[in-house]
């Protein structure tokens, strides 16, 4: 695999730029996401929604704390994607099958919070950081950047929220007078039909507007290795996965 099979013009760039880049990797990765990362979500979206009788809340606080095992494979296809190479779920499930445990335990769980986590992400995945070593690598790749990866993940959970709103809401507004208040009154009564539907709109959101966000930290992360180190990261985006 040769530098000039990127696919992308790599050049320093406006931290914002650099977002609007990911959504354009997202918009080109569209085949691998759909046949690579859509059956993986689908099954974690099943895999939630099977404990809504515990509890109500519980499927959309399970599918929203998972968010980063979806990330990685995410993150998976685009590393491929900057290549030129398409995705299968195939590659993707293997891809996970040998990845380590340690750093996606720590993105469940102390990480889970981190407001810039979508930047962070190649450090532990691509290069293979870890520890002290990680935390280093990540002061100097996050230097400067810190309001801008905050904003943006700030701006995709508006949208991710706004568009949940807006699928709750879409059968109300098409249907007249109180037919429509019923539907949300529907809703919103705590029933097993209605809890699921809320849950459906959530997810629906998430699976739409997550490769977005993950694919501007990816591209905010490729910036910052433009700027400090005039670009030769070919090697940790091929291998990504396959030393693991």
């Amino acid at each position: 695999m040769k530098a000039e099979q990127l696919q992308l013009a790599l050049r320093p760039r406006p931290v914002y730029e650099a977002v609007d880049l990911g959504v354009r990797m997202t918009q080109q990765a569209a085949a691998s996401l759909r046949h690579g990362y859509l059956p993986l979500a689908l099954l974690l979206v099943l895999a939630c929604g099977s404990t809504v009788e515990l509890a109500p809340w519980l499927p959309s606080l399970l599918l929203w704390w998972l968010k980063p095992w979806l990330d990685r494979a995410l993150l998976h296809v685009y590393a491929r994607q900057v290549f030129g190479e398409q995705t299968s779920f195939s590659e993707v499930w293997s891809a996970r099958q040998r990845a380590p445990w340690a750093p996606l335990a720590r993105m469940l769980s102390v990480a889970r919070l981190s407001p810039w986590r979508a930047c962070a992400l190649p450090v532990a995945q691509l290069e293979g950081q870890s520890g002290g070593a990680r935390r280093r690598r990540l002061q100097v790749l996050l230097r400067g950047q810190h309001r801008a990866a905050t904003l943006t993940i700030s701006a995709f959970s508006w949208i991710e929220t706004i568009l949940t709103l807006g699928l709750v809401s879409l059968l109300a507004w098409l249907r007249p007078g109180q037919v429509g208040i019923e539907w949300l009154r529907f809703l919103g009564n705590g029933e097993l039909a209605g809890t699921l539907l809320l849950y459906l709109a959530y997810a629906a959101a998430v699976l739409f507007v997550e490769p977005f966000y993950v694919a501007a930290g990816f591209a905010m992360y490729l910036n910052r290795r433009v700027e400090l180190e005039a670009w030769d990261v070919e090697q940790d985006l091929r291998d990504a996965f396959d030393h693991r």
